[in-house]
């Protein structure tokens, strides 16, 4: 019965080893969604471990009124995300992570012009593939809400796609 039980350990664990993924140790690239207004920001992923790694992503935004009204709108946003990344299939992977960030923006309107900071917290939820290529395409749901400044006690989110090389 002993050997029974351990036999049947032994296929759980190999099982289990046999899900294992390959994350890579840095990637860098684009991060395109539409996040408060943000767009694009670049971004970098590190990994900590086999199935855990740390994101970076620093948003910008630059924008005036196109109808001459005089409205002028400038922002910069840095995200810090903790991810904890399971296989799927093959290449495929899915993640969640939770984390914050830390911004400014200012802008203009009419003449009257506001700066300030602001702080949120985030969270992360999306599906990638690593391709036998450097390259690794992710989709993602990214919320955020804030305690002050831009988002005013509010939420934001966005669905992001991305591309980055891995090295």
């Amino acid at each position: 019965m002993k050997k029974i039980i351990l036999s049947a350990f032994m296929l759980i664990g190999l099982a289990f080893s046999a899900q294992a993924q390959d994350i890579s140790k840095n990637a860098l690239g684009l991060r395109f969604g539409d996040n408060g207004g943000f767009g694009g920001e670049l971004s970098y992923q590190r990994a900590l471990s086999s199935n855990n790694r740390l994101e970076f992503d620093l948003g910008w935004r630059n924008r005036s009124d196109f109808n001459n009204n005089g409205y002028d709108d400038d922002a910069i946003k840095l995200t810090g995300l903790y991810q904890w990344v399971w296989n799927i299939d093959g290449g495929f992977n899915w993640y969640a992570g939770v984390g914050g960030g830390v911004g400014s923006y200012s802008y203009d309107n009419n003449g009257n012009s506001y700066n300030d900071t602001f702080v949120f917290a985030a969270g992360d939820i999306g599906v990638e593939y690593n391709f036998d290529i450097p390259l690794l395409i992710s989709l993602d749901f990214r919320p955020e809400i804030g305690g002050n400044g831009y988002y005013k006690n509010n939420y934001g989110s966005d669905v992001a796609l991305a591309l980055r090389y891995q090295f």
